[in-house]
């Protein structure tokens, strides 16, 4: 795995908005466009510690998409070799996810793979809420071997955009006020359909982009635009810094083509 580069690497991907029957948009095949994350990965010999999928994995009203859903994130944890975590959105249906393994009895939970810990959060209603808190509080109240990854699909900030500028976690300060003083590594959330890193009370937090649509930056107050552009993230957890890269499905033309050396390692 990419741990004996002396980083770990996690896979992320996010609002993929899986429909039951035809496309979404009339373009967007969110079970393909998992598949074709399997593809990248085997094309580019990457060998992740863990894939953490943030949410909005269904399409809203589209209850009998999680079957599918359930195969195609088990294909791809084959095509990978590594364990794939999902957290639900505001667009899942709560009762139809617990058909995916993991979410039989709760949409939170504590996942270690290796030495990292994943706290995956529920944030489908827009909010963790008192109770779901004082369990991440619980849970972190010990550290664990290289760090803590917690997963959440609304942000604990808004984004640039004025449209979703208040689309982030309603109980954002709460949350970091739990996670201010622990080992967490980093927050990995979704939501935006567009990238976005910063740094909250000093805790690294990053929005990946979306595999169903990229979010178009515009900036105008009365307008979203959501184009054809499936993007995922690839984050690296060295020894003291996270960085995180977005992925595009999409092959454009190249400008300019030529062969580097380059060691066997420096993409796993």
């Amino acid at each position: 795995m990419s741990r004996a580069t002396g980083r770990s690497t996690v896979l992320h991907i996010s609002d993929v908005h899986v429909t039951e029957r035809g496309l979404l948009y009339d373009a967007v095949d969110g079970i393909a466009r998992l598949r074709a994350v399997g593809d990248y990965v085997r094309r580019s010999q990457m060998t992740p510690e863990a894939v953490l999928i943030t949410g909005d994995l269904a399409q809203r009203g589209n209850p009998g998409a999680y079957g599918a859903l359930r195969d195609a994130v088990s294909e791809l944890r084959d095509a990978v070799q590594a364990p794939v975590l999902t957290i639900i959105g505001n667009h899942d249906d709560t009762e139809a996810a617990r058909t995916l393994d993991g979410h039989e009895h709760s949409h939170h939970r504590t996942v270690l793979v290796d030495g990292i810990r994943f706290v995956l959060l529920d944030s489908s209603s827009g909010e963790l809420g008192a109770a779901q808190r004082q369990w991440l509080a619980d849970e972190l109240a010990t550290p664990h071997g290289e760090g803590t990854v917690v997963a959440v699909h609304h942000p604990p900030l808004g984004s640039p955009l004025p449209t979703l500028a208040k689309a982030g976690l309603r109980d954002a300060e709460q949350l970091l006020d739990i996670l201010v003083g622990t080992d967490t590594r980093a927050v990995l959330a979704g939501h935006f359909h567009h990238p976005l890193a910063a740094h909250v009370r000093d805790i690294p937090v990053m929005v990946g982009p979306s595999l169903a649509y990229h979010q178009v930056m515009d900036g105008r107050a009365d307008r979203i635009s959501g184009h054809d552009r499936a993007m995922f993230s690839v984050v690296h957890l060295h020894a003291d810094a996270v960085t995180a890269t977005s992925v595009s499905l999409e092959t454009p033309t190249p400008l300019f083509s030529s062969s580097v050396a380059v060691p066997p390692t420096l993409h796993r």
